[in-house]
């Protein structure tokens, strides 16, 4: 087959674990030029260790670093065709019920996921406004912000769903540009993000007996529609969610 992604140019958060690292391996795999962005910066680097990738520090929750990073893209000369909003954390054992939730966990939650998709996606409209080509804009959102799986994580629940509202926002903004905002909704995934589930047997349990098709998912089951709104196949696709979670959502 031939590669679906040959001549684009990728910023991917959150790019040196988990879904990020698997889509941004996908993206080189597919003929893309990769910027695997993170916080962790030498473990961008261990993961960008291969031709057309490029390593870069970004701790999506300081404007500062944001930009930096963005810099460091345009200073090694790539111009960005597609921006994945990918980087977040969830806070098991501190995160709770809201009437239980701490402060300092809302705020760290939505400092990171909410405000650092905010800056993310701010600069990264910028670049992709900048060549005057259009482009595409991931959001990597959660079954959390559409159902009763975050009953018990109000603060990752809450960030979620307003990633969800920020891409309609940003698709609705752009479409004129010819820039394309959606949200890729992974379900239950087995990644480090949630260890603290995949390692408890009866936790991991209850969470697969709520998924239609009878598995977790891996992160391989992502790449695929992730690919698809990268690329030209794509060029229709605005404010929409694309779901792939096993058929969690619909119960």
């Amino acid at each position: 087959m031939p590669a679906r992604l040959e001549g684009k140019t990728v910023l991917v958060t959150g790019a040196a674990t988990g879904i990020g690292r698997a889509i941004a391996d996908r993206f080189v795999s597919e003929g893309a030029r990769v910027a695997y962005a993170d916080r962790d910066a030498d473990g961008a680097g261990a993961a960008a260790a291969h031709d057309r990738a490029l390593a870069v520090g970004m701790d999506i929750s300081d404007e500062r670093s944001v930009e930096a990073g963005y810099a460091a893209v345009a200073a090694a000369g790539w111009e960005l065709d597609v921006v994945v909003a990918n980087a977040g954390i969830q806070l098991f054992g501190q995160d709770a019920k809201i009437a239980d939730l701490d402060l300092s966990t809302w705020q760290r939650t939505i400092d990171v996921n909410l405000t650092g998709t905010f800056l993310t996606v701010k600069h990264g409209v910028r670049a992709l406004r900048r060549h005057g080509r259009g482009g595409s804009v991931i959001f990597t959102g959660s079954p959390t912000a559409l159902n009763g799986e975050g009953n018990e994580f109000t603060a990752y629940s809450s960030s979620k769903a307003g990633m969800h509202g920020m891409a309609r926002a940003v698709a609705g903004a752009y479409a004129a540009e010819n820039i394309r905002a959606n949200v890729v909704v992974p379900g239950y995934t087995e990644t480090t993000l949630v260890a603290a589930i995949a390692d408890d047997p009866a936790s991991r349990a209850a969470i697969v007996s709520r998924i239609p098709l009878g598995r977790a998912g891996s992160t391989r089951d992502v790449e695929g529609v992730m690919v698809f709104l990268a690329s030209d196949d794509g060029a229709f696709a605005t404010g929409a969610e694309f779901r792939v979670d096993g058929g969690m959502t619909t119960l």
